[in-house]
Formats: C-alpha cells, structure tokens, sequence
C-alpha cells in the first residue's frame, strides 16, 4: 500500500531549488537505452517526484517498452539537499537488486550526479555496475531531459540511456 500524500503540505523551504522537479513527468517519445553488452532498445518511462513537508523528495521512476509495454526497471528513492549548499545526494533501490548513493551538485536546473556507493544482492547478474553518472536538465522548452551512464566489470563508463520527459501533472 502506498503512504499517503497530503497535497496541502507546503514544501519544506530547504527544498525550493528542486521545486521544478515535483510532479509526474512522462517521456513523449520513446527514449534510448544502449550498451556493448546488450541489444539497442528503446523504452517509456514515467517519473513522478513528491514530498510529504520533510527536507526530502520522494520518488518512483517506472520503465516500460517501448513496443511490448511491458515493465522494464523500477527505481525508487529520495532526494536530499544539503541545507544552505547546492549539494545534491539521491539515495535509490533498484528492482534489479541494486542499492546505489549518488551525488552531485544543482546548477539552476541542472543535477550532475556520480554513484558515491552502490551495493547489491549476493545473486546479482553480471557483469555488476561499477559506476553511475546521472544528469537531469530542465530544458528552455520546460521539458525535462536525463542521460545516465554506467560503467560495468568489464565496460568503461558511457551512455546506457537517454530520455526526456513531459510533465503531466
């Protein structure tokens, strides 16, 4: 069962340099997901970003195919500032079985992000992900746009995805 949310919380004071992230975002055209170990696909993502009054973003990202619909990844998590800086940190569980800390600095509307620590189940498939890099950017036409890197065992770090999105609420 999901929390609840109280749509009449006002927005904890420390989190108004990411207000323009709250809401439900989804990809108007299907995004682009490649790497040297897998197949080229592409894929539908919705984001949605909230918050309950803490000094923390709540969020739910949910993948699907493009063609079939089908559900691909999941990631949930939440997202920290440090008070009085533009220090970001994003703590996120994958439904893969990966457990990652990511941080990075807030530029306007901008996120650079770097996986700081990721963990994972002991039945993990390989080849595990080494590192992450993560860049979510409002763009000037109000759409959001993010590209994430990956590097694994035995691939350096590169371009795994790109999408951008259309806030829908």
């Amino acid at each position: 069962m999901a929390c609840p949310v109280d749509h009449t919380v006002e927005l904890n004071p420390g989190l108004l340099p990411l207000d323009w992230l709250l809401g439900t975002w989804e990809s108007d055209e299907p995004g682009e997901g490649c790497f040297p170990t897998i197949k080229p696909f592409h894929y539908t993502e919705t984001l949605n970003f909230s918050h309950v009054g803490q000094p923390v973003i709540n969020f739910m990202f949910c993948a699907y195919n493009a063609e079939t619909k089908k559900p691909l990844h999941r990631e949930s998590g939440f997202i920290r500032i440090q008070p009085g800086t533009n220090k970001v940190a994003f703590i996120i569980a994958q439904n893969s079985g990966l457990v990652e800390i990511e941080e990075g600095e807030l530029t306007d509307k901008q996120l650079n992000l770097q996986s700081q620590a990721l963990a994972r189940t002991s039945f993990a498939r390989e080849p595990h992900v080494q590192q992450i890099s993560r860049v979510f950017q409002l763009r000037p036409d109000g759409r959001l746009e993010q590209t994430v890197s990956m590097a694994t065992d035995n691939q350096p770090l590169m371009q795994h995805l790109h999408i951008t999105y259309r806030r829908s609420s």
